[in-house]
């Protein structure tokens, strides 16, 4: 035994060395990759001009740099005129994006005054209240940055960080007894500083709410999403071309999850979700504009889909207090009463508008078809309305309009689209003069692909009303009889 453990230690003397020299290379290898990681850094850092090139100087057009390519470009946002009105005083814009006669899918872009990027009105509070409560409940499910796709795109991170320092200088100019900042001492170098050489902010508070946000530590999504009303996701362009949702705070969207479509490239998003006619009419003009949107030129459009909600008293069992019904009953954020429980793990839209309206047809004669068609006899609609559980009134069916805003930025090339929801009950919108009988119109004009997607079984029953309603407007001289002006999208 004593021999054995004479070998042992002379073996160990003599592999000394050989561990002694080990252990120094890990370290000295550490050492440079801090080094190196540093110098890197630092070497971007200089190679960033004291001031930046304009977007023109930098690119004529988007031809000229390669796809996924972007570096920071100089770009003054024109100046922002302070909103006349305190959000208190301020109600919801009246968004009826509407026609009469035929239905066209296509993009509806026109161009978004500087001054009207992020909408704030005498909702703000009741928002505010859903969303910290959704972020509070379920984080990283609703507010996301999605990391990069090595060879393919870069990580939403930066991005994420570009658009909440945007969002705090636009909104604290834009709304300046709403929002005030701290700044930073003004820096030598422009990429260092805010808005038209300001320093850069360091912390935005929301008065009336009386709470700070340091931007410089807190996650960047979660104090953007907080500062406004609007959703938004961000798009960065890959390496392929192709535009990915790398980064979001999508905690109001109604009916489609973050979680289910993050790390997508634009066509997977709209194809998984079973938007009509996509591929069609939409893909290859959407995939030429986000390609070639410039810095100057910011886009909005305008959507609307009708929602049914339950009514308090239609609830079994009430909803619990602290609840997500119990703190946002008029299902502004997840639409309960059409889609179900939010964490079922199956949800999707495009499974949901399949098996609900009979986009899936099986062969004839299957006890599936057989069922569908007695569900068609008993409820007058493909959509199975037992499943809503929801009485079709003018007080639970729900007008809900998007108004969605595009905007490129400039340090990343990210593409910030903000969606900001409006929900107007149907006995309201009702009494507007000419919207009845053009909503009515609308509704019906919907190709088939087009009704299923908006879920139009479920809530066709409401047409007699808003036939009602417009033909007492045509009677009392408020619309004429063959009058089809609209305003859109109001």
């Amino acid at each position: 035994m004593d021999h054995l453990q004479i070998i042992s230690y002379t073996s160990l003397v003599e592999d000394l060395p050989l561990l002694v020299g080990l252990f120094i290379s890990v370290l000295v290898y550490a050492a440079y990759r801090i080094w190196a990681r540093h110098e890197a850094a630092r070497a971007r850092s200089s190679s960033l001009p004291a001031e930046l090139p304009s977007e023109k100087a930098r690119y004529a057009s988007a031809k000229d740099r390669a796809p996924g390519e972007w570096l920071p470009v100089k770009f003054d946002y024109p100046r922002v005129e302070p909103s006349p009105a305190h959000f208190s005083a301020l109600k919801p814009i009246p968004y009826r994006p509407f026609k009469w006669g035929d239905y066209h899918v296509t993009m509806g872009i026109k161009s978004m005054p500087w001054d009207e990027w992020i909408e704030l009105d005498d909702e703000f509070a009741q928002t505010h209240r859903v969303c910290e409560y959704r972020i509070r409940t379920l984080g990283d499910r609703l507010v996301r940055v999605h990391p990069a796709q090595p060879g393919v795109v870069e990580s939403g991170h930066a991005a994420a960080e570009e658009c909440m320092y945007e969002l705090a200088e636009y909104l604290s100019r834009r709304h300046p007894d709403v929002y005030r900042v701290a700044r930073h001492p003004v820096s030598q170098r422009e990429d260092e500083n805010g808005w038209y050489g300001e320093g850069r902010i360091r912390t935005i508070t929301i008065v009336p709410f009386q709470e700070t946000y340091d931007l410089e530590k807190e996650e960047p999504l979660k104090v953007a999403r907080s500062l406004i009303q609007e959703d938004f996701t961000i798009m960065v362009e890959g390496s392929d071309g192709r535009y990915y949702l790398q980064a979001g705070a999508v905690v109001i969207a109604g009916s489609w999850r973050l979680s289910d479509k993050i790390g997508m490239p634009l066509e997977d998003i709209h194809i998984s979700g079973n938007v009509p006619q996509y591929k069609s009419k939409l893909q290859m003009s959407m995939d030429r504009f986000f390609r070639r949107m410039p810095l100057d030129r910011p886009v909005v459009r305008n959507n609307y889909s009708f929602q049914l909600v339950a009514e308090p008293s239609m609830r079994r069992p009430p909803p619990a207090p602290g609840s997500l019904l119990d703190v946002d009953p008029d299902e502004l954020a997840w639409a309960v009463t059409m889609n179900g429980d939010e964490e079922n793990a199956e949800y999707e839209r495009a499974r949901h508008i399949s098996d609900q309206c009979g986009d899936s047809q099986p062969e004839s004669g299957s006890r599936e078809t057989q069922a569908q068609a007695q569900t068609h006899e008993e409820t007058g609609s493909m959509f199975k309305l037992a499943t809503v559980g929801c009485a079709v009134t003018p007080a639970t069916l729900r007008l809900r309009t998007e108004r969605q805003t595009l905007r490129r930025l400039p340090r990343t090339g990210a593409i910030v689209f903000t969606i900001r929801v409006y929900q107007t009950r149907l006995d309201e919108l009702a009494s507007e003069p000419g919207v009845p009988g053009r909503a009515a119109s609308a509704i019906r004009s919907w190709p088939e692909d087009v009704a299923r997607y908006k879920a139009r079984g479920a809530y066709e029953g409401i047409l007699p009303y808003l036939d009602q309603c417009h033909a007492e407007q045509v009677a009392k001289g408020i619309v004429g009889e063959e009058d089809r002006k609209s305003d859109y999208p109001f």
